[in-house]
C-alpha cells in the first residue's frame, strides 16, 4: 500500500491560502490577514473585555487550529505553511494587532520545537510591549514515553483540543489571566492522548515518502506529521485499542504514567479522525474504545465526544485521549465538564449534545410502544378459505407451469430469472394454501396480509418489490372497503381494492402501460375488472396487454440494455407481464363464467 498522492491542489501555499480564506465564507464573524495568515475575530463580534486566546501552527491539521476561532473559543489563530510552524513575526502580528488584549494574552501552541520557539518568542514580544502575557505549549501524547521524550517532552496531538475549549470557554467567563494559565496547566496534566495510523500521509505538492506500513500492521503512536511511534505491529481493531488504553492508563509503567486512575474518577474521552478514516468506521472504532474502557477498567465517560478536530492531512488513523476530571477550584460554571459544555462559534467543533441530555443519560432499557401489525388487525371483508384455496390455487399453478417458457423469454430480453423467481414465490403461497390451509381464515385481509409475508421473503429483485409493494397497498385497499359489518369480497369489492394498489404502486415506480413491463398486464387486469366487475374480461385484457408488449420497445427494465431487437420484436413478449397474465388466466379458469 502505498501513501494517497492524488489532490486536487498541485499547490500547497496556495491551498493554505484558499482554505483559510473559507472560514470567512462558513462563520462570518471572522477576518483574515492573508499576508500574516492569521483568522481572528471581528472586533463587533466582541461582547466584551476578555483574555484573548491565540494558537496555531502549521497547516495540515485542519480543523485545527484556524477553525475553531469564533465566540466562546479561540481569538486568534497563525498558520504555518503545511506541517510547519508560522513564524514569530506571524504571530507577535496576531497577538498585538488582531485581539483584543488589553485584560492580556495567552498564547498557547502545541508542544512541537518550531512552534515553541516561534510562539515563545512572539510571546516575549508582547511582554516587552507592555501586555500581559502567558505562554503554555500542550503536550498530551502518550504514545512516546518520558524516557524517549527525554528535554522535549511529549507532543501535543489531538486531546489538547480539549485543553483549547476549556481555556477559551474559561476566558469567556471573564476569568483572569493568572487563573487561566493555571488551569491550563492543569487540564494538560491530567489529558493522555495515543494516535495510531495504517499509513504515512502525502503533501500536496512534494514527492511521495518511500517508507509505507505494510498491509496489516499499524503504527501504535504515530504523531501528526508522519513521525514514528512507539512500535508497529500486526492487529485487530481490539488489539490495538487495548494497546492504546494500556498505554493511556497503566499508571503502574513509570514511563508512561502521564495521568493516574482511582475508583470513582471521571473522564471524559475524545475520539479524533487524523483526517482519512471513514465516518463509518470511526463510530465503530468509538464504540470498541468505549467498550473496553468500561469492560477493562470500569471507566464509563461522562462526555464521549467523537469527530475530526486535529488532522495529520489525510492520515488513515485516529487517536484516543482522555482527560480526568478534577476540581479546578474556580466554582459553579467553571468546571472542566461545564467549560467543555459551553457554547462555541467554531466550525471546526463538533460536541452537539448539551449538558442537559447527558444528565439524562440512563441505561434502562426502552419499552417499545407495540403497535399492532397489518396481519394482527381483524376486518369483516369476507371470502370463503375452500373458495380462495381453489381459486388462487389455479393461478399460483398455472404460473409454475408456465415457468420454462417465461425463463426462455427472459433470457432472450432479460437476465433470464424472471421464471425462477415467480415461480418461487407461486410455490411458496401455494404451500401455505396446501400445508396451513387450517391456518386461513374467512377474513380476507388476514388472508392477504399472510401472503404479502411470504412473497416478501420468498421474492427478490425488482419484480419482487413491485409485487409487495402492490400487495402492501392491496391490503390497505381492502381495508378501505371494510364498512364495519360483515361484507362479502365482491369483484367490486377487489375492484376498488386493485385501483388504490395501483395508484399507491404508481409513488415507487415511474413505469406505465407501454413501457414493456409487467405493467402491461397489471394496470389492464385491475382498471378492467373495475369497470366491468367481470374478473373474466379483466384476464382478457391483461392477456391483450401482454400481447401487446411483443411490439413494444423497452423504456424500463433490463430489456433496455439488451441488444439484438430485430431478433425478438414482435415475437417474444415481457416475461413480466406473461407470467403475470398466466395467473390471471389460471384464476378465471377456476371461476366459472356468469349468464
Amino acid at each position: 500500500m502505498s501513501a494517497q498522492t492524488k489532490h486536487f491542489f498541485s499547490d500547497p501555499n496556495h491551498l493554505v491560502v484558499t482554505a483559510l480564506h473559507s472560514l470567512t465564507l462558513t462563520n462570518p464573524s471572522l477576518a483574515f490577514d492573508p499576508e500574516n495568515k492569521i483568522i481572528f475575530r471581528r472586533p463587533d463580534s466582541l461582547k466584551k473585555k476578555k483574555v484573548a486566546i491565540v494558537s496555531g501552527g502549521g497547516s495540515g491539521h485542519e480543523p485545527a487550529f484556524a477553525g475553531f476561532v469564533g465566540q466562546g473559543f479561540l481569538d486568534a489563530s497563525v498558520a504555518g505553511t503545511i506541517f510547519a510552524s508560522p513564524s514569530a513575526v506571524q504571530i507577535r502580528k496576531a497577538a498585538l494587532d488582531c485581539v483584543d488584549n488589553e485584560q492580556g494574552v495567552l498564547i498557547i501552541p502545541m508542544n512541537y520545537t518550531g512552534d515553541v520557539l516561534n510562539f515563545g518568542m512572539a510571546a516575549e514580544k508582547a511582554r516587552a510591549a507592555g501586555i500581559k502575557t502567558e505562554f503554555f505549549a500542550i503536550n498530551d501524547d502518550a504514545g512516546v514515553g518520558k524516557k524517549k521524550g527525554g528535554k522535549v517532552g511529549r507532543r501535543g496531538i489531538g486531546g489538547g483540543i480539549l485543553v483549547l475549549k476549556i481555556v477559551s470557554a474559561l476566558a469567556e467567563t471573564g476569568a483572569s489571566l493568572e487563573e487561566i494559565y493555571r488551569v491550563a496547566q492543569q487540564a494538560n496534566s491530567l489529558l493522555a492522548t495515543v494516535g495510531s495510523s495504517l499509513e504515512h500521509v502525502h503533501i500536496p505538492g512534494r514527492p511521495a515518502s518511500e517508507d509505507t506500513i505494510p498491509v496489516g500492521e499499524v503504527e501504535v503512536g504515530m504523531g501528526i506529521h508522519n513521525e514514528p511511534g512507539s512500535h508497529r505491529m500486526k492487529f485487530t481493531l481490539p488489539e490495538l485499542v487495548k494497546t492504546m488504553l494500556f498505554q493511556i492508563l497503566d499508571h503502574n509503567d513509570p514511563d508512561r504514567a502521564f495521568i493516574t486512575r482511582e475508583p470513582g474518577d471521571e473522564f471524559v474521552l475524545l475520539i479524533n479522525n487524523l483526517g482519512g478514516v471513514s465516518s463509518l468506521e470511526l463510530s465503530g472504532i468509538t464504540d470498541e474504545v468505549y467498550r473496553q474502557l468500561e469492560r477493562d477498567y470500569s471507566i464509563k465517560p461522562v462526555r464521549v465526544i467523537q469527530g475530526t478536530f486535529l488532522t495529520s492531512l489525510n492520515g488513515l488513523g485516529f487517536s484516543a485521549s482522555l482527560l480526568k476530571l478534577a476540581d479546578n477550584g474556580l466554582g459553579a460554571g467553571k468546571s472542566f465538564l461545564e467549560l467543555l459544555d459551553a457554547p462555541a462559534e467554531a466550525v471546526g467543533w463538533s460536541a452537539p449534545i448539551p449538558a442537559s441530555t447527558w444528565d439524562r443519560r440512563t441505561d434502562a432499557p426502552v419499552e417499545l410502544k407495540k403497535t399492532k401489525l397489518a396481519e394482527q388487525q381483524p376486518s369483516n371483508l369476507k371470502l370463503d378459505p375452500a373458495t380462495i384455496r381453489k381459486v388462487l390455487g389455479a393461478g399460483l399453478r398455472r404460473i409454475i407451469d408456465a415457468e420454462p417458457t417465461v425463463t426462455r423469454y427472459d433470457t432472450i430480453v432479460g437476465d433470464g430469472d424472471c421464471g425462477v423467481g415467480l415461480k418461487r414465490g407461486a410455490e411458496a403461497v401455494l404451500a401455505l394454501l396446501e400445508d396451513n390451509f387450517s391456518s386461513l381464515d374467512e377474513d380476507v385481509v388476514k388472508t392477504v396480509n399472510r401472503i404479502v409475508t411470504i412473497v416478501e421473503n420468498t421474492m427478490d429483485g425488482t419484480s419482487g418489490a413491485i409485487y409487495a409493494i402492490f400487495l402492501n397497498a392491496l391490503v390497505h385497499g381492502l381495508r378501505e372497503q371494510d364498512k364495519g359489518k360483515s361484507t362479502p369480497a365482491t369483484a367490486e369489492v377487489w375492484g376498488e381494492a386493485l385501483k388504490y394498489s395501483l395508484g399507491a404502486l404508481g409513488k415507487y415506480t415511474p413505469a406505465k402501460p407501454g413501457d414493456r413491463t409487467m405493467i402491461d398486464a397489471l394496470v389492464p387486469f385491475c382498471t378492467t375488472l373495475r369497470d366491468t366487475k367481470d374478473v373474466h374480461a379483466a384476464a382478457k385484457a391483461a392477456q391483450e396487454g401482454t400481447e401487446a408488449t411483443k411490439s413494444m420497445k423497452a423504456s424500463l427494465g433490463r430489456s433496455v440494455y439488451v441488444g439484438g431487437e430485430d431478433e425478438w420484436v414482435g415475437k417474444v413478449p415481457d416475461p413480466g407481464a406473461y407470467g403475470l397474465s398466466e395467473f390471471f388466466t389460471g384464476l378465471v379458469e377456476a371461476i366459472p363464467k356468469q349468464a
